[in-house]
């Protein structure tokens, strides 16, 4: 039962980092035309997410392949129930990945501008199906012994579309404090001003989306019985102010890391709202795939604890080391430079 609860929080620990980290390319990707005004900007704004956009995705790879290796019953039904939404959502993130590599091969307005679009399609598209998705997960399946009874419209609800516009608000003002620290000058005022027009919207989405959860889910039934759980959605109320707070002070790197805490608890109050559910029936809570009816062996998931106190850490340092390397602000004059090397 131990290893069961420690790859849950595991688990939900990869989904976080994943969002916090890839949630700034996606809203970066989505805000790259509209930012850009010249084709000067779009390079900067491309520049920035070019040494870190591919390596931020690994954590998506190693959520799906915890899944896969813990809680493989939840994988398979996962997988088949949801098989056109995740379809969808690897053609985009490979529409975004080619696109962010390609765009630049060819000087050619033509060329560049169907690449844009690339961009902001496979930007916008992950960032909507992936909180749709967490937003049916959240309210729970139409699944029972005869398997699911929905299709890729039936997840297009209410619910899972507040989820959805929740995610893209979160990741366009994470992307656009992110530019704000990443650029200079009149491109960096630019980011800075739609931060705090952003801002409003999102903290709109998320009061909607707090008091839907209470009607659409259960998640708010594991705060009732233990208080002390409450921690998260506080933290991540705080955090979101907390951007807004630091915006006004002019410190863009702590509004860019309270957007980081926010998305990151915004997360961590889903998925404690879940326990022990990964993912829950709405129609007979029995039918529910839980971590205790859908995880592999207990010697499976102790050799991958083994595995993960080894690996984790390398991966983090790893990160942390590419992080640093790539730290300085990105301008024309940065570009140039590093034109002239070829």
């Amino acid at each position: 039962m131990e290893f069961q609860v420690t790859w849950f929080i595991l688990w939900a620990v990869l989904w976080a980092v994943y969002f916090m980290l890839d949630g700034f390319v996606l809203g970066t990707g989505m805000l790259h035309q509209f930012l850009g005004k010249n084709d000067q900007d779009r390079k900067i704004l491309i520049r920035t997410v070019g040494p870190v956009w591919d390596g931020n995705e690994v954590w998506l790879l190693t959520a799906g392949g915890a899944t896969f290796a813990a809680f493989p019953g939840t994988y398979a039904l996962m997988f088949s129930y949801l098989y056109s939404a995740l379809l969808l959502l690897l053609f985009s993130l490979i529409i975004r990945g080619v696109s962010l590599e390609f765009r630049g091969k060819i000087n050619s307005p033509g060329w560049k501008k169907g690449w844009d679009a690339g961009i902001f399609i496979g930007s916008a598209l992950p960032a909507l199906l992936l909180g749709v998705a967490f937003g049916n997960i959240f309210s729970g399946l139409p699944m029972d012994a005869a398997g699911y009874h929905g299709s890729l419209l039936s997840l297009l609800n209410p619910y899972g579309l507040l989820t959805g516009a929740l995610f893209v608000l979160m990741f366009l003002t994470h992307g656009s404090l992110y530019v704000c620290v990443k650029t200079e000058g009149e491109l960096c005022d630019r980011s800075t001003a739609l931060a705090n027009k952003l801002w409003f919207g999102e903290l709109a989405v998320a009061v909607l989306f707090l008091g839907a959860t209470a009607i659409a889910t259960k998640l708010y039934d594991n705060y009732l019985s233990a208080p002390l759980l409450l921690i998260a959605p506080v933290l991540a109320v705080a955090a979101l102010l907390g951007i807004k707070v630091f915006l006004a002070k002019g410190n863009s790197l702590l509004a860019f890391a309270s957007s980081c805490v926010t998305i990151v608890m915004v997360v961590a109050t889903g998925v404690i709202g879940l326990f022990p559910n990964l993912i829950p029936s709405s129609i007979d809570a029995g039918y529910s795939l839980t971590i205790f009816n859908s995880s592999s062996s207990p010697y499976t998931l102790k050799i991958m604890t083994v595995v993960a106190l080894v690996f984790v850490p390398i991966v983090i340092s790893y990160k942390i080391w590419v992080y640093r390397l790539f730290r300085s602000t990105v301008t024309a004059g940065t570009i140039a430079e590093s034109e002239q090397m070829y």
